[in-house]
């Protein structure tokens, strides 16, 4: 598995935990940034994941940002991405489990590193239940996309 990552400053230092925590369980890790504590703009980052896992560089991304609230509004603008905002552990679970979104959105300002790392590897481990209606609103979204 590869995975794409990227942060603004209010999540660089997350990021480097993380990137750790993939590391550790042999996922390939593209960091797109940032790479220090320097204010940057957030969608920068958003759309360079979004794009990579678009073009199938990479199968999932993960983005920090304070909130994880623009890090998603940024990349969702990328056709092809469902990328969630995640701030609890019900969160981390179902938005692969009914949503299939395939970047997670997470802040470093609204939850601890600890919570983080549990929110990244419930994701990593939940699986699309490809029930009915969860299929059936994905494929909403996706229509919606291409036909605007």
């Amino acid at each position: 598995m590869r995975i794409a990552i990227g942060a603004d400053h209010a999540g660089y230092v997350y990021k480097g935990r993380i990137i750790e925590l993939l590391e550790g369980r042999n996922i390939e890790v593209i960091d797109f940034g940032t790479m220090n504590l320097d204010s940057v703009d957030y969608p920068n980052y958003a759309f360079r994941v979004a794009e990579a896992v678009r073009d199938h560089q990479a199968d999932l991304g993960i983005l920090i940002c304070g909130t994880g609230v623009g890090m998603s509004i940024a990349a969702n603008k990328v056709r092809g991405i469902r990328a969630g905002v995640c701030q609890s552990v019900f969160a981390a679970r179902a938005i692969k489990e009914h949503n299939n979104a395939n970047i997670i959105c997470l802040g470093a300002r609204t939850n601890t590193i600890d919570e983080i790392v549990e929110f990244v590897t419930i994701y990593l481990e939940a699986k699309f239940t490809h029930g009915e209606r969860h299929i059936k609103r994905i494929e909403m979204i996706h229509r919606y996309e291409e036909e605007n």
